[in-house]
């Protein structure tokens, strides 16, 4: 009797713990899913800082350096941790081979205003090409980098847009599937409201699209970006490499896959 009432007792415990991680989880979901970096870096050499505002009123940092004669442009949407201040390797190649670039850092990033949330994240990558018509670039000629997060932002901006094409560096599959891959002991997926869900959108793109992955990747499985590949069917290309973690595919050889697929993309040789 003493045994079935401790066990009773230990079962309700559990359970009431488990409902009030459960309950935490979801109430502080944004600050599990976003790592904002608040320094203050300046812009590199050869980029001009910018500031874009977007719909909802929120003011957003940049950098942009035009292309250099008919070279086109890449939107640099970067990752979940760091700000644009992670981005001088990156960048850089794509400054390097005369390609125009504006990259911006998310709301609640860097110097911008405001705190990130999934709607949030899609006005702020909508500002950004708002500021690059304002400067006469035309979408045709803009190839989209989207980094881990930013790849999220991408394919729902390349829903809404025809541009020249798509890198995506890291994707994931949907947040919501990320969740649950890192926390399994829980029903992460029904609990997220910030979902990006990429794989539902991958289809409907129409422009060339690059997928680079490592298969070391511990933060986003190189499931996802096989799945994604896969789903985006015959205008798609993938390169996955063997290591490099999360962010290290540039120094995997994604740096020359990426400038030849978008050199390819304008004609160049």
């Amino acid at each position: 009797m003493i045994l079935r009432s401790f066990l009773l007792t230990f079962l309700i415990a559990a359970a009431l713990g488990y409902l009030t991680l459960l309950a935490g989880m979801y109430v502080f979901q944004r600050r599990l899913l976003y790592h904002p970096d608040r320094s203050a870096p300046a812009p590199l050499r050869g980029m001009a800082e910018v500031w874009l505002q977007t719909i909802d009123g929120v003011r957003l940092n940049g950098w942009y350096a035009p292309a250099r004669g008919d070279a086109g442009t890449v939107v640099f949407l970067h990752g979940n941790a760091g700000n644009l201040g992670s981005l001088e390797d990156k960048l850089t190649a794509y400054l390097g081979a005369g390609l125009g670039v504006l990259a911006l850092d998310w709301r609640g990033y860097g110097k911008s205003a405001g705190s990130p949330s999934e709607e949030g994240l899609y006005a702020d990558g909508r500002a950004a090409l708002a500021f690059l018509a304002e400067k006469g670039v035309s979408m045709s000629r803009v190839v989209l980098h989207g980094e881990s997060l930013g790849s999220g932002v991408a394919t729902q901006l390349a829903v809404e847009n025809q541009f020249a094409g798509l890198v995506l560096e890291a994707p994931f599959i949907s947040v919501a599937e990320t969740a649950q891959h890192h926390y399994p002991y829980l029903p992460a997926r029904w609990l997220v409201k910030d979902r990006f869900d990429s794989l539902e959108r991958i289809g409907k793109i129409t422009a060339p699209l690059l997928i680079l992955h490592c298969s070391d990747d511990r933060t986003v499985p190189v499931s996802h970006g096989q799945t994604l590949l896969a789903a985006a069917g015959p205008k798609a290309e993938g390169r996955f490499f063997a290591q490099g973690g999360h962010m290290g595919v540039f120094d995997q050889g994604g740096k020359e896959v990426a400038l030849t697929f978008i050199k390819r993309i304008f004609g160049e040789n």
